[in-house]
């Protein structure tokens, strides 16, 4: 048998297209109950999988959510797809995520496409950019998509006007940052080296700011890749270069897991000649050797906040959830031990 489509249905089970049609689609039209179970079963039994384009043209609604992220690799993002999967499976979304390498060119054009693709909802989980040319684009991207009925959320800090019909799932990273250094601070450490990923992406520079707030401007700061390599190479360049270092805090957990490594490999002992931190708390930062200190991030819950805006800004509404930073402390922080 060749595809099966609405008028094999209707033909297989002795009913009008209009009936086969208003008992598939759900429509609240009058169908006797015998005609509709007649109907279900006949598509049952051919296996029939209605056209979701068809049916989304009809409510005016794709269901479906499209998620830009920096690098679906990264456990930051892959936490949050998570949490925004939980919700958009109980409410009948499917959910596209794609990854925009945190390239700002690249995020538009994911931008536009994903319109085309008809979403209903778009998640900005990647962190905004500290770029003005970037941002005006973006907003007024955003903005038409919103005035065409649609839904935008956006999780963490971007430079957008304060009136931008947007949900908002957000988390103070500075403020994080600064329980990070003051615990370190309280432990004796002055000498501190921050590993930190772009200092383009708002996120990133407003963990760097928490920590020159307490630890000030002999903080010192190396950038690298968001990566567990980026972190080890880091690492590396801080013990030749700045040999007084006693603690090194990484802007992401997985960097700090690099920076474990390098440390190891050198014969440093973590917490006992340095300490380690991270940022963000995902799975694994708990299995490393010492477990890692870092701050908190619900990152699943965040996501799972950010798919309920989204549906509640389809009706017209828009919020704001906050999340509060944790820390939590671990092995890898320990007092000056020199």
């Amino acid at each position: 048998m060749g595809s099966v489509n609405l008028k094999t249905i209707a033909e297989k089970a002795g009913v009008s297209l209009a009936t086969a049609s208003r008992v598939l689609s759900g429509s609240d039209y009058p169908v006797k109950d015998e005609l509709r179970e007649r109907v279900l079963q006949v598509a049952q039994e051919l296996d029939y999988v209605p056209n979701a384009n068809a049916r989304g043209l009809l409510r005016g609604r794709s269901q479906t959510v499209g998620v830009l992220v920096g690098d679906v690799s990264d456990p930051f993002f892959s936490g949050m797809i998570g949490g925004i999967h939980d919700v958009a499976g109980k409410a009948g979304y499917m959910v596209t995520t794609v990854n925009t390498y945190r390239e700002p060119g690249a995020e538009l054009d994911i931008v536009r496409r994903l319109r085309a693709q008809r979403v209903d909802i778009l998640i900005l989980a990647a962190s905004g950019l500290a770029d003005p040319i970037h941002t005006e684009s973006m907003q007024r991207s955003l903005r038409a998509f919103v005035e065409d009925g649609k839904s935008v959320v956006l999780i963490g800090r971007h430079e957008v006007a304060g009136d931008f019909p947007a949900s908002r799932v957000e988390f103070d990273n500075r403020l994080a940052a600064r329980e990070v250094a003051e615990h370190l601070q309280g432990l004796g450490h002055r000498e501190v080296a921050v590993v930190a990923g772009n200092s383009r992406l708002l996120s990133i520079a407003d963990r760097v700011a928490g920590f020159r707030d307490v630890l000030g401007e002999s903080l010192v700061v190396v950038e690298a890749e968001p990566t567990r390599d980026g972190g080890y190479e880091a690492c590396g360049a801080i013990l030749d270069d700045h040999p007084r270092v006693t603690a090194i805090a990484a802007t992401a957990d997985q960097m700090a897991f690099g920076v474990l490594a390098r440390l190891r490999e050198r014969g440093v002992q973590v917490p006992g000649q340095v300490s380690v931190t991270g940022f963000n708390d995902i799975a694994f930062a708990v299995d490393t050797v010492p477990a890692l200190t870092t701050a908190h991030l619900p990152l699943r819950e965040m996501g799972r906040s950010a798919m309920e805006l989204g549906l509640r800004g389809l009706e017209g509404g828009h919020d704001r959830v906050d999340t509060k930073p944790q820390l939590v402390v671990r092995g890898s922080t320990g007092p000056v031990g020199r």
